[in-house]
Formats: structure tokens, C-alpha cells, sequence
């Protein structure tokens, strides 16, 4: 199959992805896709027959394809289990990248979201303390919009990517990095990628939401102590210092 996507931005959701998209678009020998977030791989629609990878391709423009590296941005093909089996047979060279998030921040600006876009009438507190059981009702698949703490668990996630690619076609990098040292981060993804430097850039904030009310102090210290094993595992596998997130 001529021109297929050769990297995702498959993580996470609330993570900085959306700026990173941007700084991906600006380099020439990149093509996204038209639009961010295609969602091809975690539709299940997608994979009920033989999937039309056809209608996937048609979210590039194939024309300006030509020595050009195919990409796009779909945050939730990390936390989708379906989902790397299924790029994985697309393309078993794939390379994913992913951007990771203090797991109590990631959630409670999920949340945030989700009560802004109306999809949540719960507050924060409400809303994790009824997450196990929201989230049964759409078992065995994942929950699109209250999964807030479930999504935070990262290391079941990359394990998952690497069951399918070699470490070596994964790269990762933390939102405070992505935000604060972004020249290093890009300077890193093109030698992932194998491609020109990027060109200096000045960091940028996009999609930044204004909070309808604060973390309470209480709540974030009982979430810290809740994601403390899970952020041990990922200072482990991706040889990380992630005290800020504690």
C-alpha cells in the first residue's frame, strides 16, 4: 500500500497533544491530516469487515504526499485497547509518540472539560467516586467521556504498545517538558522521526481552558497518594524523575 501514515501522536488525551499537533504541521517534511483527531483506529465501526483503509487515506492530502512523512493526531489510541492491534496491522512500522501528563492534572482538566462540553453534571469528586461504576455500563470497551482516573494509569497503556512495537518506534515525553523545553522535545522527536530539525519555535498554548473552580488541596493530596505506585512503575520503565508529579 503506497504513502501509509508512518507515525501517531497516540497519547494522552488532555496531555498537550493538541500543541504538539500544531509544531508537527509547521515542519515541511511532515503531512498531518486534514484535522486532528480522525479517530480511525478506536472506531469499532472501523473493523467490523475488512477496514477501508481507503476512506483513512482520504484524511490526507495525498497530492502534497510526496517525500513527506504521514502523520496524525489521536490521543485516545493509547488509552484504547483495540487500538494498537489494529495499527499494528496497518502498519507494523509504525512510530507512535505520545505526551504524558501529571495523571491528577490530566484528570481533573478531563473533568473540566467534560463539564464544559456538557457531557458531565457531576463535580470532580462526584464524578471519580462513580467512575468504576459509569464505566461498567460500557464493558468490554473503555468509557469516551468519565474514564478520568482509569486513563491516568500509563504504564498498562505503554506495555500495550510495546506487546505490539519495538520500544525503539515509541518516544515519549512529559506535558512540563513539551511546554517548558520545547526546542529539546522537537529536536528529539526529529531524530525520532528521522527527519530535519525543526526550526526554533516559540512554545504555544492552545486549547487552554479556563476552570470553573480549583482542585481542592485535600482531594489532590488523596490522588497523589492513589497514582504513587503507578507513577513508581513509569519512573521505571521510562527511566523518568516524575517527583513533580507526586
Amino acid at each position: 500500500m503506497k504513502n501509509k501514515i508512518e507515525f501517531l501522536v497516540a497519547g494522552t488525551q488532555k496531555g498537550g497533544t493538541t500543541a504538539l499537533d500544531v509544531y508537527l504541521r509547521e515542519h515541511a517534511a511532515l503531512l498531518m491530516a486534514k484535522k486532528k483527531e480522525l479517530h480511525f483506529f478506536d472506531q469499532n465501526s472501523n473493523f467490523r469487515w475488512r477496514p477501508n483503509y481507503r476512506k483513512y487515506h482520504q484524511s490526507f492530502d495525498m497530492q502534497l504526499a510526496e517525500n513527506r512523512m504521514l502523520g496524525e493526531c489521536t490521543p485516545i489510541y493509547m488509552y484504547w485497547e483495540s487500538a494498537m492491534r489494529r495499527i499494528f496491522e496497518y502498519n507494523p512500522q509504525m512510530k507512535l509518540i505520545a505526551v504524558l501528563r501529571s495523571p491528577v492534572e490530566r484528570a481533573f482538566s478531563h473533568w473540566n472539560m467534560e463539564k464544559q462540553e456538557g457531557y458531565e453534571s457531576l463535580s470532580f469528586e462526584e464524578a471519580i467516586a462513580q467512575e468504576a461504576e459509569r464505566c461498567r455500563h460500557v464493558l468490554p470497551l473503555q468509557h469516551r467521556h468519565y474514564s478520568y482516573l482509569e486513563r491516568g494509569f500509563y504504564s498498562e497503556q505503554i506495555r500495550r504498545m510495546w506487546r505490539y512495537f519495538p520500544k525503539e518506534q515509541t518516544y515519549f515525553c512529559k506535558n512540563e517538558d513539551l511546554k517548558f523545553d520545547t526546542n529539546r522535545v522537537l529536536n528529539e522527536l526529529s531524530g525520532f522521526l528521522d527527519i530535519p530539525a525543526f526550526e526554533s519555535v516559540e512554545a504555544k498554548t492552545v486549547h487552554s481552558r479556563t476552570y470553573s473552580c480549583e482542585l481542592e488541596q485535600e482531594l489532590r493530596t488523596t490522588l497523589n497518594k492513589y497514582y504513587q505506585h503507578e507513577i513508581s512503575q513509569l519512573e521505571q520503565m521510562l527511566n523518568w524523575d516524575c517527583s513533580d508529579w507526586r
